[in-house]
């Protein structure tokens, strides 16, 4: 059937948005879509912290420092699907911004916790927060940015985590080294999450719908209006805040759309997989820091080990975000997540075997540092990037929603299971299971995903496939 003189116009627009150079545009969309990723990070690393303070202060049982570490992980899960899906069904316009008020709200009453159940339940509304930002954030700066520096874009969001991982520990080290009470310290620690948040509430809601969500609704006409703000052809990068009419549409329609099809079933559990092993070994080195750092440095004292966690975040994990986002578009996602995982399991595994590696303090961190590099460079950025590609415009949001699910699954049993292995057998335990499951990543990303530098997103997923039902290669779909 002949294209219409429309759908030629429609390609055309979506052509110019592909061969779009970085704009301003493009620039203020990564930063108010990274701010609930430095959120993100800052809380990952605070709440080790935090939990330095509140066993002696509370005198926390295993079972709840477990579960104040690693429930807002569980939480997120359930909040990254919830976002995702509804992003797709009413648009990321409509409810973006709302996941950071939730955000907002669980931090703020994680510094009131009277005590540690309290705590656990007020971590488990931050958690939600957390994960509704994944699969909105990414889908949108997916949508808007070309086909050449797409992949970089996207990685630029997620390295906005590098900058919580520098400013917690500095802010930590800041209200330690004062005469402030522990009491007050971590109020004040877990209650500066909500400030980055909530700094972008308002731009993210005046935010227009993306070009690709406008037309894959057939809103023809906004799909226009929005892309000539995108291309330059109203004057400048300026789009106006328009939002897409709401759609009678079944919850369960985008899970259908996303496993019916074999290509897409296959490049959702390869995502899925990826970013749950990934998350087991990161969340669980991560949360578990000072666990590890007490293992090589046994009478260094909480400012000590926070001022080591800052030297290896500042030299190893924040140019490894770096990195990762300068060559995400020229190496290509498979490659970097594939040998970020075997760097991982490398590394990890030399500190699982070699005989009194604690004992060595500086080839422990370098090995460690290493450790850290490869995982932000590697598959921290890539499980991110993957699923704001790979899926069709109506199902982009619920299909990153279920991959970001899977991981924070992936990282609530590590956060959980980490410190159980390291009261058992050490780093032995601890880091054998982190380099198990870094090899499982590699052949995850060799069998189950496709490359996607400098492909199109209509190219990637074309809409008609949603009502295909052939089953396509998943190294070719």
């Amino acid at each position: 059937m002949p294209a219409s003189t429309s759908d030629v116009a429609h390609a055309q627009l979506l052509e110019q948005m592909d061969a779009s150079k970085v704009t301003r545009l493009h620039w203020k969309i990564m930063f108010i879509s990274g701010m609930g990723f430095f959120t993100d990070a800052y809380d990952l690393f605070i709440i080790g912290v935090v939990m330095s303070m509140l066993k002696k202060e509370w005198a926390v049982s295993p079972l709840a420092e477990g579960l104040v570490t690693s429930t807002a992980l569980l939480a997120s899960a359930v909040g990254a699907i919830l976002f995702g899906r509804v992003a797709d069904m009413l648009g990321r316009k409509r409810i973006y911004g709302y996941e950071v008020l939730v955000l907002a709200a669980g931090a703020i009453a994680s510094a009131f916790s009277p005590g540690i159940w309290w705590l656990i339940v007020f971590r488990i509304i931050l958690g939600v927060g957390i994960g509704g930002d994944y699969p909105v954030s990414s889908t949108i700066m997916s949508e808007y940015a070309g086909k050449k520096n797409r992949g970089m874009m996207i990685t630029l969001v997620f390295t906005m985590q590098a900058a919580g991982l520098i400013v917690g520990p500095l802010l930590a080290a800041a209200l330690l080294s004062t005469r402030l009470s522990h009491d007050l310290v971590w109020r004040l620690l877990l209650g500066f999450g909500a400030i980055p948040a909530l700094a972008v509430f308002q731009m993210r809601r005046h935010l227009a719908e993306t070009p690709r969500y406008l037309l894959a609704s057939g809103l023809n006409e906004q799909f226009r209006k929005v892309a000539y703000g995108v291309v330059g052809k109203d004057g400048g990068q300026t789009v106006a805040p328009v939002d897409a009419p709401i759609q009678k549409q079944s919850f369960w329609k985008g899970f259908s759309l996303l496993t019916r099809h074999r290509g897409f079933a296959i490049r959702l559990l390869g995502a899925s997989l990826a970013w749950f092993l990934m998350d087991f070994a990161y969340y669980g080195n991560t949360v578990s820091s000072p666990l590890v750092l007490s293992a090589i440095t046994p009478h260094a004292s909480l400012l000590q080990h926070t001022l080591l966690q800052l030297l290896i975040f500042a030299v190893a994990a924040a140019p490894g975000y770096l990195v990762a986002a300068v060559l995400m578009d020229r190496l290509g996602r498979k490659w970097i997540q594939v040998i970020g995982f075997a760097m991982m399991a490398i590394s990890f595994f030399i500190i699982a075997v070699v005989p009194g590696i604690d004992r060595l303090v500086v080839p422990f961190l370098i090995i460690y540092g290493v450790s850290y590099f490869f995982t932000e460079f590697g598959p921290n950025a890539t499980t991110f990037v993957y699923p704001a590609e790979i899926f069709p415009a109506k199902g982009r949001t619920t299909g990153h929603g279920i991959a970001a699910s899977a991981g924070k699954v992936g990282g609530f049993i590590g956060v959980f299971l980490f410190p159980i292995l390291m009261h058992w057998r050490g780093l032995l335990a601890a880091e054998s299971m982190a380099a198990g499951v870094s090899v499982l990543g590699i052949l995850v990303t060799v069998t189950m995903l496709p490359e996607t530098k400098g492909r199109s997103l209509e190219e990637l997923s074309p809409e008609g496939w949603e009502g295909a039902q052939a089953p396509l290669s998943p190294a070719r779909a």
